[in-house]
């Protein structure tokens, strides 16, 4: 490979980059982040079930009000922060890292971050003062009760100033990323879910109450994230400051490449404001849709976002030093990874979804209505999963070849299939649940696309031993299902023991046991199957001690 002569220069006067993670890097820094995701996300279910308690879903205006305060930021967020713009900064970070030094990286991070945290403070000015103007178009259905259209309105002016505090926590933890340091990356979220539950259960004023201290909770989290991943950065030697924006010829090329990006982008939250939308007609229609998103979010968290951010900067790594092997590689380990993590997931789902959110979320002002509502939503999200997971996979491939603008095409091809899809089932009666069915569909869309490109461009064809391995996981989690829904059928049997010996708990005790049973019954499946061996448990472990 030819190397320019001011790469070659500059590369000789600075000090060299950090390594990229070495064999079994993308398992070790996944493992590391799902980790810590995992313990963000039981702190998040103890967040969401004391909301749920508190605020309810479909009794009162509070619950709807306090999740749109919640998904607007986040709309812009993923936009902007967590999607386009950090997928195009992690690529030329890493590549600067790599060429040039820590020197002339931490100069090109300072003025991304710049760029983004001012440009994300305008916005976020800008809708505070719109905002009455704005609630009235991502919530039509809220325009006939006036109360909960006011509580939305004021409930999302104290959540906004979120925006700029992740988009720089997002920046900074990428910089994490490409230095191989992911335990803050992984660990940050776990500040929001904590600080808004001693803010839900220390608040007062019934539901309402509890909106408003939540929704400061937001806020106050957000300045806490973007502390901490500043003071990571600045501990792992990174020189990063904040001054006034300065579009250098790095950020440029930055901005260029995360453009098509924001646009498919851009289009993919389309479907979040649509889905939004149709929801607002449905009193607690938010409310369940947001339950359900948060919990098939959680393989999602644990598995796609932990590979993805992983395998992002190793991908980067050996698509630049032009190793092909490595490639194929890290790829196949981050897809049979995910899919033996995320089909037991997926499964679960399908198999159990009231059973699931019956013994997580109904108590208190959440009411069994709510819980049948939510579990049907679920079950439509559920045969999405794989999906979702397959595009942070894929998706990675692209940003690292600097290549935005297929992920962008094929996400605007999804929100078309989503926007007539959902409109189509909402109308024809399906309500929520079409909205959820939509999303899975067209999920399904952009992963095919996707995973079609990459094989006709011949940039990744799975192995064939990485195929016979995920069609063994796929056999172990179908007998896993099995026993799940054999399981249902006897739920009553299973709880009234329960309940008679300790008078409560029963619902809450035979979920666990009964997901317990089921994880430990695929996990000697694996094994069974071969889809996993005890040598390459061991060869693991042995790789983890020396790296």
């Amino acid at each position: 490979m030819t190397i320019d002569p001011e790469l070659r220069a500059s590369a000789s006067t600075n000090p060299p980059a950090p390594e990229p993670p070495k064999s079994g890097g993308v398992m070790r820094s996944s493992a590391i982040f799902s980790g810590l995701t995992l313990i963000s996300r039981f702190a998040g279910f103890a967040r969401d079930i004391a909301i749920n308690a508190v605020l309810g879903a479909s009794v009162g205006p509070a619950a709807d009000a306090y999740n749109t305060a919640l998904s607007f930021p986040n709309l812009f967020r993923r936009i902007f922060a967590e999607g386009a713009f950090a997928a195009a900064f992690v690529p030329a970070y890493a590549r600067k890292l790599r060429l040039d030094g820590e020197a002339a990286a931490d100069k090109v991070a300072t003025d991304a971050i710049a760029l983004i945290a001012v440009s994300t403070l305008i916005l976020t000015l800008a809708a505070q003062l719109a905002m009455p103007w704005l609630m009235a178009g991502i919530n039509i259905g809220f325009l006939d009760d006036p109360v909960r259209y006011n509580l939305a309105v004021i409930l999302t002016q104290i959540t906004m100033p979120y925006l700029p505090c992740m988009a720089i926590a997002a920046l900074l933890s990428g910089v994490l990323n490409a230095r191989g340091r992911f335990i803050v990356s992984g660990a940050y979220p776990i500040l929001m879910n904590v600080i808004m539950l001693i803010a839900v259960l220390t608040s007062s004023g019934g539901p309402e109450g509890a909106a408003y201290a939540v929704s400061w909770g937001v806020l106050i989290s957000g300045v806490a994230q973007a502390g901490l991943c500043f003071w990571a950065v600045r501990k792992a030697g990174a020189n990063i400051r904040f001054r006034m924006p300065r579009l250098s010829p790095e950020v440029k090329a930055i901005i260029i490449t995360a453009v098509p990006a924001v646009i498919g982008n851009s289009a993919t939250q389309i479907n979040v404001f649509l889905s939004g939308n149709l929801a607002s007609f449905v009193e607690g229609g938010r409310s369940w849709l947001a339950t359900a998103d948060r919990l098939y979010q959680l393989p999602l968290g644990l598995v796609g976002v932990a590979i993805g951010i992983a395998l992002l900067p190793k991908l980067s790594s050996a698509i630049a030093a032009e190793d092909r092997a490595q490639q194929q590689a890290s790829m196949d380990e981050a897809l049979v990874l995910a899919m033996a993590l995320t089909l037991p997931a997926a499964t679960a789902i399908l198999a159990m979804p009231y059973f699931l959110i019956d013994g997580l979320f109904t108590r208190g002002a959440f009411l069994e209505v709510d819980a049948i509502n939510t579990a049907q939503i679920l079950f439509q999200f559920g045969w999405g999963v794989p999906a979702f997971i397959l595009i942070r996979i894929l998706a990675p491939a692209f940003f690292a070849r600097q290549d935005t603008k297929s992920p962008m095409k094929y996400a605007l091809v999804a929100v078309a299939v989503n926007a007539v899809l959902a409109v189509s089932l909402f109308l024809l009666g399906a309500g929520v649940q079409g909205i959820a069915a939509a999303t899975s569909a067209a999920a399904w869309v952009n992963a095919g696309l996707l995973a079609l490109t990459l094989w006709r461009r011949d940039h990744y064809r799975p192995a064939a031993t990485a195929i016979r391995r995920m069609a063994r996981i796929l056999i172990a989690s179908l007998v896993m299902g099995a026993l799940l829904v054999a399981a249902v059928s006897v739920r009553a049997m299973i709880e009234a023991p329960i309940d008679g010996l300790l008078g409560r708990g029963g619902k809450e005790i035979a979920l666990i046991g009964v997901t317990g049973v089921g994880g430990l019954v695929y996990l000697i499946l694996l094994f069974v199957t071969r889809a996993v061996t005890i040598g390459e448990v061991k060869g693991l472990i042995r790789r983890e001690r020396k790296a």
